[in-house]
């Protein structure tokens, strides 16, 4: 798969990654990390939309959010649109990517860090979720693929610290991958999650610039079953929240997302096996 490139608009290798930004005629700015789709201006909507409001439409009174990588700052923006959220972390391991959203993706930078609820913290994420005192009730790991400095965050070691961290009725939320292409690495989370959360799963969406279908977000908890949560619930909440504009995510596009196809659902019960 390859991207019309009209101008080459950025490109750094940093501590972490091969960092480029270049403009697309179709999609707009598209930021790429070590040749991996990020974000586009396109499309970015469809998953920070699903990636926040999943899980806190599902809590229904979440206060404290952690989102591991999301250096851009479009999830955080996401979070910040609901009024119960009092607090966010966001933890990124490279300074650059956060300095570079700055400059080339203020729309999601400058209300974020306006927030007086939001805080950047540079750290990696294994070790932040590892060794914090504190507790959150929605975590989202808004990661790169397995890979390089990505690879820890799909690894047991870091959902058991995730799982230590988390309230009572905390949700966890992860990105991944495309499962037609990448089946494995959706099994490996899902194996993960079963061995340490008593409830467990993903969802899906249809993100264009990540090509092969539909994506997967992971999804666990200690005391939430997401996929339960009746839509009448999810309207009351969301009319509570504000009713905020949306692009892709409604309360019945939530309840849908966990009508997995079957060749997902094989996976899923693969990895319960």
């Amino acid at each position: 798969m390859s991207f019309e490139v009209t101008r080459v608009l950025h490109r750094k290798r940093t501590k972490h990654h091969d960092l480029v930004l270049f403009q697309n005629p179709f999609f707009g700015k598209m930021l790429m990390l070590d040749g991996a789709t990020q974000i586009t201006k396109g499309d970015e909507f469809i998953y920070q939309e699903m990636m926040s409001h999943v899980p806190l439409m599902g809590h229904g009174s979440a206060k404290d959010v952690l989102i591991i990588g999301g250096g851009d700052c479009g999830i955080a923006k996401e979070v910040l649109k609901h009024p119960s959220v009092h607090r966010v972390v966001q933890v990124e391991i490279d300074a650059s990517v956060v300095e570079f959203s700055r400059e080339h993706f203020p729309e999601f930078t400058e209300p974020t860090f306006a927030d007086s609820r939001f805080e950047s913290v540079i750290q990696d994420g294994m070790t932040y979720a590892a060794e914090t005192a504190e507790t959150f009730d929605v975590i989202i790991v808004d990661s790169t693929d397995p890979q390089g400095p990505g690879e820890v965050l799909f690894s047991r070691a870091f959902y058991a610290a995730c799982r230590r961290c988390l309230k009572k009725r905390g949700i966890l939320v992860t990105q991944n991958g495309v499962p037609f292409f990448q089946p494995g690495e959706l099994m490996s989370s899902l194996r993960h999650f079963g061995d340490i959360f008593s409830s467990s799963g993903c969802y899906i969406a249809s993100i264009p610039t990540y090509i092969g279908g539909h994506m997967t977000m992971g999804w666990a908890s200690g005391g939430v079953n997401l996929p339960a949560v009746p839509l009448e619930t999810l309207r009351r909440r969301y009319v509570a929240a504000g009713a905020f504009a949306t692009k892709y995510w409604t309360p019945a596009v939530q309840q849908a997302a966990f009508a997995l196809p079957r060749f997902i659902e094989e996976i899923s019960e693969q990895a319960k096996a």
